[in-house]
């Protein structure tokens, strides 16, 4: 494939469309973004943090991307061997969900109507038509992935990567199976990890929709009061003993309670020590337990009811009292058969419902009110999460997590910004156990094999210790428990287990799983060359859920860390920082920014968007309208990543301005228009000859002029600043600098500069051509730092200009980035450049106000300074030649005072000690200027009128705070100077 040329005569003006048309295709057929393993130059690596195979772009990709590609690219401009692994995630719920849905709505049927072996077929089916739309979306970001690395977490590569290092973890005793309480969805009928739930907040009663009920929606917020009746002993008749009161929040689960505590010393209970109560469902007598760590005297009634299979805090309370483990729930959510009574198949919160009325009857309900609480809704199927009691396997990360811990303690692991750490030690210090297991059919099943002897039953929960056996394949693990029960395998019966393990597990391994792990012989280069990686670069709220899994998983088994140094970005809010999401309609889809959308467009997707509320979705629109009120311009790729990557200077997050990035659309204009004045106005043709960097020292140095050296300190101190900031990660720092140079001193001043230089006649060729070696080096060197942001104008204007014979011929990707020049770092021109163009403006300025044209070329009269302060007027005059092509002025002359000057001059201020004149004489109408003195000095006067009355009235001078008579003194004393200068300025200009 040819490389795409866009015609700079045809397209006058940049258009985002016209210019990413095509490109990212070259590149990847040209094989740019291709790494060589034995390619002796130092290594760049990267994993991309593998997105959701079900997922579509959303701004958080495109961050992510954008800073991650603008890295890659930097390096690769640095010479170096640039790897970036291309990757999904299996997403084992997500996917599920996406194809149950598809599947019910097409052919009405669940997993369980078709199988586990068919429905995972149908989940590889949609993988192969739907899930690579990721990497379209990656490419329209341009992000420059080596595509013939792509992988995808249930290769076969990777997948046995997965179960290797099970069966290593599980032989190094860090995988063991447990029944302890989990997160569980009920309508999915899975464990899940905390990050899968979110937690809404609510201070008074709230009805939230929960899937499986027989109402659309359910009350939360309240906490309810109902009594035990204390059991009856031996001699007392039952419901004549008292009772004692608890509150709960979860009525519901007081089926499964187990007992109720009370403090040891509080007075109201003693008596009950020792006693039981009676449950009013099932007759279960409850032993009423003393706990001084777990109940508070002064908290309600001072008695707490106890679930220990059905509450985290609970379950605590039930191992140190020895308390039976109690469930009332199946995996549906309905109450079991167990735990039932006259409940038994209701969904739960019916249930709840149920029992408040059945407990008024009792006499035992006594009321509930509005309480504080927070409630886990889980994210892919809203249901409301339920601690269960299930049978599970878990990674012990104990001593996992303190080689993480010591591995940024002594700084061999680095984490940038720095205050991440603190979050990466708090969380490492407090680790849990970590739940590996899932209750799903897509993912990679776990390779646990439950076997016992046929003539045995099957082994239940509780006795299941001795049974397991973790194994590559069905037969090995026969043939160890044969060799362990001493029986024939004829003789046993087997199970593999049916869950899978949780995605994060897989993507743990991700930075050597990718390289052919466990394969660590030498003839894979892949993982000899590249592993262990150079960076790791994700948002800063998976720390925990992946960052440091990747790190502990990499130590134990490869034993290196798998990165050496970590960049944490901000989260993407809205322009008014507001969290982005689907429920509350502020999401910025990336390719509305790139395409462009119309308002209407915009409130279309709202309208289809399922995720949100009627309220939401008439606040989200309003919000539109003002936010859009014309919809959002095509903005294009690189003013989207330009924009994104400026951002991450702002902390942990980001409030995301649409229009900031259509600004940076017309600093993409400027990028074209100044490439389009140098090919054509500097005529930087195929004829045009740069030459070296050295040989352009030495013309500068000879024939320069003060603003060709200036633009070149200019060029060599945004150079440094933008690598320093690429190099330590402040993108913010380096985009502003690029920018900056490009935009304000380059287009703005120098371009400006070189027009009269190479135009006119009488600055002579060698000037002529000093300037324009000096602008094509800039323009070159400024795309060059501008690539890794913005690469594709960056590559299209790249290909319009001549090249030194040591550059690439064909790709910008290839060019080299500019390095800091010390020797053309000069504070004198900085000094010199700055008064000039403060003399520029303040010239413009004076012009401006007698509306002198700019053909006109006047004398610009300066008056001596006092001595000691003469510095500032050589450098005036250094800069004479710049300041005159500019403000339009023939020269600038110095007379000895102001007293000297032509009384018919007007000034401007340049600095405290200069001023710049220019006589009126013959380029103004000076009767229209007499008059306009006189209307200004008419204005003064009265002025000057009111506030000699006030001095003169007795009675507000005496009332008057001084200040206030100080400042009127002040007042008619420069009104006065004020009208004596008017009326020296009428009487020259009348010629008098």
């Amino acid at each position: 494939m040819e490389k795409p040329v866009v015609s700079l005569s045809e397209h006058p003006a940049y258009n985002p469309h016209v210019v990413e048309e095509g490109l990212y295709q070259w590149w990847e057929q040209s094989k740019y973004f291709v790494a060589d393993p034995t390619s002796k130059k130092e290594k760049y690596v990267l994993v991309i943090p593998p997105p959701n195979v079900t997922g579509s772009l959303h701004i958080g990709h495109a961050l992510t991307n954008s800073v991650q590609d603008s890295l890659v690219r930097f390096n690769r401009l640095c010479g170096k061997e640039v790897l970036w692994v291309p990757g999904t995630d299996h997403a084992g719920i997500a996917t599920q969900v996406v194809v149950e849905k598809k599947i019910m709505r097409e052919e009405g049927i669940t997993r369980h109507d078709i199988g586990r072996e068919k429905f995972v077929s149908k989940v590889w089916e949609w993988k192969k038509e739907y899930g690579d739309k990721i990497f379209y979306q990656l490419r329209s970001l341009g992000s420059s992935l080596d595509w013939t690395r792509q992988v995808f977490t249930m290769d076969d590569k990777l997948s046995a990567a997965v179960q290797e290092a099970f069966l290593r973890m599980y032989k190094d005793g860090l995988i063991y199976r447990d029944v302890r309480l989990v997160n569980w969805d009920c309508k999915l009928r899975t464990a899940i990890s905390d990050m899968e739930v979110e937690y809404e907040e609510f201070k008074t009663p709230h009805k939230i929709a929960v899937p499986g009920g027989k109402y659309p929606k359910y009350e939360f917020g309240y906490i309810t009061s109902f009594a035990y009746p204390i059991a009856a002993e031996e001699g007392e008749k039952e419901g004549e003993c008292g009772e004692i009161v608890v509150a709960t929040t979860r009525l519901e689960t007081m089926l499964a309670d187990s007992a109720v505590a009370v403090h040891p010393e509080d007075p109201r209970y003693k008596h009950l020590h020792g006693r039981f109560v009676r449950h009013p469902f099932n007759g279960r007598k409850l032993p009423i337990i003393l706990d001084a760590e777990l109940v508070e005297m002064e908290f309600g009634t001072g008695a707490v009811k106890i679930t220990p299979a059905h509450d985290p805090n609970d379950e605590r309370t039930g191992k140190k009292h020895g308390l039976p483990f109690r469930t009332c729930f199946d995996l549906n959510g309905f109450i079991n058969e167990e735990e039932g009574c006259q409940f038994k198949g209701m969904f739960r919160f019916d249930a709840r419902l149920a029992m408040e009325k059945e407990l008024e009857k009792m006499g035992l309900f006594r009321g509930k009110e509005a309480h504080e609480m927070s409630i886990g809704i889980t994210q892919r199927s809203h249901d409301v999460v339920e601690p269960m009691l299930q049978p599970q396997w878990y990674v012990s990360c104990d001593s996992m997590a303190k080689k993480a811990l010591d591995a940024v303690e002594t700084g061999e692991l680095e984490i940038t910004p720095s205050w991440h750490k603190a979050t990466w030690f708090r969380w490492l210090e407090n680790i849990r156990d970590w739940c590996i297991s899932r209750q799903l059919w897509w993912g990679h099943r776990i390779p646990a094999f439950l076997i016992w002897k046929k003539d045995e039953e099957r082994p239940t929960w509780d006795k299941e210790d001795g049974h397991w056996f973790v194994c590559k394949t069905q037969e090995d693990a026969l043939s160890e428990a044969a060799k362990k029960f001493g029986v024939a395998v004829e003789e046993l019966s087997c199970e593999q287990d049916p869950d899978v393990l949780d995605t994060w597990f897989s993507s743990g391994l991700f930075p050597f799983s990718v390289f052919g792990w466990p394969d660590e012989g030498e003839e894979n280069l892949d993982l000899k060359s590249f592993f262990p990686t150079s960076v790791l670069e994700t948002g800063h709220d998976i720390i925990f859920f992946w960052v440091a899994r990747m790190v502990m998983m990499s130590l134990h088994l490869t034993g290196k860390l798998p990165f050496k140094r970590v960049l944490l970005h901000a989260m993407v809010r809205d322009a008014h920082g507001h969290k982005m999401s689907k429920s509350s309609g502020n999401v910025v889809d990336p390719l509305d920014v790139i395409n462009g959308i119309t308002l209407s467009q915009l409130q279309d997707k709202l309208k289809a968007n399922t995720n949100i509320t009627e309220h939401e979705l008439k606040r989200a629109m309003k919000a539109q309208k003002m936010d859009y009120p014309k919809g959002i311009e095509p903005c294009g790729t690189d003013a989207l990543r330009f924009a994104l990557c400026s951002y991450t200077s702002q902390g942990r997050s980001i409030n995301l301005d649409v229009n900031r990035i259509v600004g940076y659309r017309n600093f993409c204009n400027k990028l074209w228009n100044a490439t389009i004045f140098a090919i054509n106005f500097a005529k930087m043709s195929s004829e045009f000859k740069p030459v070296s960097i050295p040989e352009l020292s030495s013309m500068v140095a000879s024939k320069g002029d003060v603003c060709d050296k200036w633009i070149l300190n200019c060029l060599s101190k945004a150079s440094h600043t933008a690598r320093i900031g690429m190099e330590e990660f402040n993108l913010g720092a380096a985009t502003t600098a690029v920018h900056a140079f490009f935009l304000y001193q380059l287009c703005d001043v120098y371009v400006e500069r070189v027009k009269p230089v190479i135009k006119d006649c009488e600055y002579g060729e060698d000037r002529k051509e000093v300037a324009r070696q000096v602008l094509y080096h800039c323009i070159v060197s400024g795309l060059i730092l501008i690539h890794p942001f913005m690469p594709f104008v960056t590559e299209t204007l790249y290909h319009h200009l001549p090249r030194r014979a040591s550059d690439d011929p064909l790709t910008i990707m290839n060019a080299e980035y500019p390095k800091r020049m010390p020797e053309w770092e000069n504070e004198d021109v900085e000094r010199i450049v700055k008064l000039s163009l403060t003399a520029v403006t303040a010239i413009r300025k004076l012009k401006k106000a007698y509306q002198i044209p700019f053909s006109k070329k006047p004398m610009f009269l300066v008056p001596k300074i006092a001595e000691g302060d003469e510095q500032e007027l050589k450098d005036l005059l250094e800069g004479s030649e710049f300041i005159c092509d500019n403000a339009g002025g023939e020269k600038i002359e110095i007379v000895e005072s102001r007293e000297s000057l032509p009384p018919t001059c007007a000034s401007e201020l340049v600095s405290p000690t200069i001023s710049m004149f220019i006589d009126l004489k013959d380029l103004v109408d000076m009767e229209a200027e007499v008059k306009k003195l006189e209307k200004k000095r008419g204005k003064l006067e009265k002025q000057l009128t009111s506030s000699k009355k006030r001095m003169d009235n007795k009675t507000f001078m005496d009332k008057a705070p001084q200040k206030v008579k100080d400042q009127l003194v002040e007042q008619i004393n420069g009104l006065e100077i004020q009208i004596g200068q008017l009326d020296l300025s009428i009487e020259a200009f009348k010629g008098k």
